[in-house]
């Protein structure tokens, strides 16, 4: 083996960060500039810090946006999150079919009745 052994080694080692941790990532920055450049008015978005509204004016890096009737805010294009889809877009492929509801969904979810606990605080698993 020696040291060609170990160079090889290594080269594999920083093959494999490239592809698991510096290529998604530079993928991520470039889906983040493209939903970026594509912000036009009217457009329904969500700021990094969980505000919903719609944009109302465009000036530069700045956004307008109205979070409540009569209610604007001024945030930085770059603040902007994600463009959230309008409820009469075509159907996510990632809903899941009628086989795989949810709990909820099929009504098989319910609160706790006072004979099963409800009146008690939860118990944390590692005992605090």
């Amino acid at each position: 083996m020696g040291s060609s052994g170990g160079f090889l080694l290594i080269i594999v080692a920083f093959a494999f960060l490239y592809f698991v941790l510096v290529r998604p990532q530079k993928r991520r920055q470039v889906d983040q500039a493209r939903l970026l450049g594509s912000l036009e008015v009217g457009d329904e978005v969500v700021t990094a810090g969980g505000i919903y509204g719609h944009i109302k004016s465009i000036d530069g890096d700045d956004l307008m946006i109205e979070i409540a009737p009569q209610l604007e805010v001024c945030v930085a294009r770059r603040a902007i999150g994600g463009v959230v889809k309008s409820e009469d877009a075509e159907p996510d492929e990632t809903e899941p079919d009628e086989g795989e509801q949810g709990e909820a969904e099929r009504g098989d979810a319910r609160e706790p009745t006072v004979a099963e606990g409800a009146d008690e605080p939860p118990v944390r698993e590692d005992g605090g």
